[in-house]
């Protein structure tokens, strides 16, 4: 069904000639005799081989024993084998091979702030000191190859040295997100069989304390398997709970074991991540991913379409449980640039808090969600014009589609019309991104300039067939080295998630379009998609248009039974402080949509609610909003920040 979209068509943001010049992805292109950006994309997706082969090169991916062939794909697409006889540790990409030089070893690899005000930098070789006590702890303890070591904690720097501890010495990494309840975590590590977890006595949020020790002694009473809990003493807590021969602190944990580790020897291929991602229905998916796997296409995604080079510095909001925060992780050290860690709220003490973290550590690269900016934007531009956010190259975004008004609110005001949005959008089990936005293609407001070089993705209709200016399922018709290894446990959740729907095609669950530009558009996820009387919608057209009203801080469309239509959409509105809600705002909001998508399309109610169902990464949960309204079972919530908005929506008039 062709479709107009609720987007300025207009384009606004024009490419440097010098810096796509000394990009990156010039330099790959001019190694290896790629002529354009065009046939770039085209060859790194009809042979596969020869592109990722490419990038390892590129990436000086070094291999202990080198691969004997690049995928083997005997068993299917939806089951590669990457690097074949190859044996790597990731961590020696990470971190060893950037001691051999003293100019890289010196070079500063993590930036840390706390919600207190505290900052700490390490550098490659300090860091690589903190890795290897943790690890040669770890191994004192009798933790060793293919153990599954949890971590829920803060993101404070030990998390990031428990992370790569675990890693180095052959272990399986179970990062969980800090907000989890004591259920959420106990269902990880159970179905991961973990024997060790990382916890902290507590987290920041806004001036006050979340004792995470409680929550994890919880989940703990039904994890028998975990015989060892390392417990850091973040926030000073006096009174907690410690099991004897369980237990123990970070600091008696690490005391006494030396600053010098070998690496363990591990296969390719390799399990190196469980990283859980929630279903709509059923437990939890994890997520397995090796250690040629993730790290691989995170840096790639990082050095070509984003650009980071070495000793420039991203920023990307997450927790350590989405993955975004291994992303980080993985992506910089590769790399061999800078990340920057914050554990507090990115408004707090003052709304310009993650303004004033860019000007303080020389951000290059900033990682948010659209979500986010709809929170600040009400606040006034004054806030960012009191930093100096001059060291910044690009934004980027992922979490939720943008709406035009916020997206231009940080073109024009954050990036001053001189740098890129950077949209990006894949998943857990893509270890990265399917589209992203660059540096060598002009961009529209809320547009993505494309697929990531490697992947081969298309837009296609109910029959499979490619589809252009007009929305459709997003597919990928070849795999890329960045791909889930299948879900843990569970391989027959993994095929009917992703693979049955088309022959040999991924079809990732995102409503898209493509227009007549080339430009590409993230319509929301497909399961939200609202079918009313045989047209499809997605439910951020109806947001964009109503999120554009003066009086509106964010909303959430989702679809509602129609005895005629079969569908019809429901909108819930969270108005901007101060805003008290009126039959005359809920008709002007009733017209805009009408006036721009047609009376077909009309919303069969609008509704005024405090707050929205979302996760702590701010990605609105529609399908929580729908069963909410429905009256049917929610499902996991488990990854939502605030139960309490299941509440609100509840009480919406």
């Amino acid at each position: 069904m062709a479709r107009t979209f609720p987007f300025d068509q207009h384009f606004v943001w024009q490419p440097d000639r010098e810096t796509v010049k000394k990009s990156n992805l010039q330099a790959f292109m001019d190694a290896n005799d790629i002529p354009s950006y065009d046939a770039l994309l085209e060859k790194s997706t009809s042979d596969i081989s020869w592109f990722w082969d490419a990038v390892l090169k590129q990436l000086d991916i070094q291999f202990e024993v080198p691969y004997t062939q690049v995928v083997d794909l005997s068993n299917g697409p939806q089951f590669p084998v990457w690097c074949p006889g190859g044996r790597m540790n990731i961590v020696h990409n990470l971190i060893d091979k950037w001691l051999v030089s003293e100019e890289t070893a010196k070079r500063i690899a993590l930036k840390y702030e706390s919600e207190e005000g505290v900052v700490q930098t390490w550098s490659y070789e300090e860091l690589s000191k903190d890795v290897c006590q943790v690890a040669n702890a770890l191994r004192s303890a009798g933790f060793g190859k293919g153990d599954a070591i949890g971590l829920f904690m803060p993101m404070t720097p030990e998390l990031i040295v428990a992370f790569l501890a675990v890693i180095k010495m052959g272990g399986v990494v179970l990062p969980l997100f800090s907000g989890y309840g004591p259920s959420a975590i106990a269902t990880r590590l159970l179905d991961a069989d973990a024997v060790a977890l990382f916890t902290s006595d507590g987290a920041p949020r806004r001036g006050r304390v979340s004792k995470m020790k409680e929550v994890a002694d919880e989940a703990l009473e039904n994890c028998p398997n975990v015989r060892r809990v390392i417990v850091l003493n973040r926030c000073g807590l006096s009174s907690v709970p410690m099991k004897a021969g369980r237990d123990m602190a970070y600091s008696d944990f690490i005391e006494g074991h030396g600053a010098v580790s070998h690496t363990e020897s591990t296969s390719a291929e390799d399990v190196m991540m469980i990283i859980y991602t929630s279903g709509t229905t059923g437990k939890p998916k994890g997520a397995i991913h090796t250690h040629c796997g993730f790290p691989i296409k995170g840096a790639q995604d990082m050095f070509h379409a984003m650009d980071v080079k070495p000793g420039e510095t991203m920023y990307w909001m997450s927790d350590m449980g989405w993955m975004m925060g291994p992303w980080l992780v993985f992506g910089t050290l590769i790399i061999g640039a800078s990340m920057v860690i914050y554990d507090g709220a990115p408004d707090f003490p003052e709304v310009n808090r993650i303004w004033q973290l860019i000007e303080r550590h020389k951000v290059t690269h900033l990682g948010l969600s659209p979500v986010l900016i709809r929170t600040l934007m009400p606040k006034g531009r004054e806030w960012v014009e009191r930093c100096d956010l001059s060291t910044l190259r690009a934004i980027a975004s992922t979490g939720s589609p943008w709406d035009p008004a916020s997206w231009g609110w940080v073109f024009e005001v954050v990036l001053r019309k001189n740098h890129p949005i950077l949209n990006y959008s894949g998943g857990t089990e893509i270890s990265g991104g399917i589209l992203c936005g660059n540096f060598f293609k002009p961009l529209k407001p809320c547009s993505f300039t494309g697929p990531v070089p490697g992947m081969a993705a298309d837009i296609v209709d109910e029959s499979g067939n490619s589809v252009r200016e007009e929305v459709g399922e997003l597919v990928i018709r070849a795999p890329w080295i960045g791909m889930t290894r299948g879900f843990w446990k569970d391989s027959a959740r993994y095929l009917e998630s992703y693979w049955n729907r088309f022959d040999d095609v991924w079809v990732h669950g995102d409503f898209a379009a493509i227009d007549a530009d080339g430009l590409w558009f993230i319509l929301g996820r497909s399961d939200d998609t609202i079918k009313i009387a045989g047209k499809r919608l997605g439910p951020s057209e109806i947001e964009a248009i109503v999120d554009a009203d003066i009086d509106v801080a964010e909303s959430a469309a989702i679809g509602i039974p129609h005895e005629i239509k079969g569908e019809e959409v429901g909108v819930y509105v969270v108005l901007v402080d101060g805003v008290e809600p009126s039959e005359a705002i809920r008709e002007r909001l009733l017209h805009s949509v009408i006036n721009q998508l047609g009376k077909p399309l009309k919303p069969g109610f609008i509704k005024f609610s405090r707050a929205l169902p979302k996760t702590r990464n701010a990605k609105v949960m529609r399908r929580v909003i729908q069963a909410t309204y429905l009256g049917k079972d929610l499902g996991d919530v488990t990854s939502l920040e605030d139960p309490s908005s299941i509440v609100a929506i509840q009480q919406a008039v």
